[in-house]
């Protein structure tokens, strides 16, 4: 069975953008860039929650319990901010976010930058460790 990615993600974001696909793709070459996109986007959502949540912890434990806490507990995410659909970009990385890096041109994406916001959480996380 086909993902929701590679089946319609196009089509659901050209209709609830009120445009078309065509104009999806001026902006995304394919899908894969969409989705590397979209990714980036979420690991820097992550770090700003992070950074967020964790501005004025000075205990190293909390504040590394609070930063997984932002990535992980998708359970309590804040309604309130309209321009994020938090649940739908959580899921998209869940269920298509291997698929990423998972590809012929991985190494050259790599050293493109494509998937810095992640290794700057990583790094991140590694500090507060």
């Amino acid at each position: 069975m086909k993902s929701d990615l590679s089946n319609s993600l196009s089509k659901k974001l050209a209709k609830k953008t009120g445009t078309t696909e065509a104009t999806v793709y001026r902006y995304f070459d394919n899908k894969q860039n969409l989705l590397i996109y979209l990714i980036n986007w979420y690991w820097e959502w992550m770090n700003f929650l992070i950074d967020y949540h964790c501005i004025n912890i000075k205990n190293p434990k909390k504040k590394l319990s609070t930063a997984i806490a932002c990535i992980v507990n998708t359970a309590r995410r804040d309604a309130s901010i309209e321009f994020v659909d938090e649940d739908v970009l959580h899921k998209i990385i869940i269920t298509e976010g291997t698929k990423a890096y998972h590809n012929k041109a991985v190494d050259e994406q790599n050293r493109q930058g494509y998937f810095k916001s992640y290794k700057l959480l990583c790094q991140k996380l590694q500090i507060l460790f």
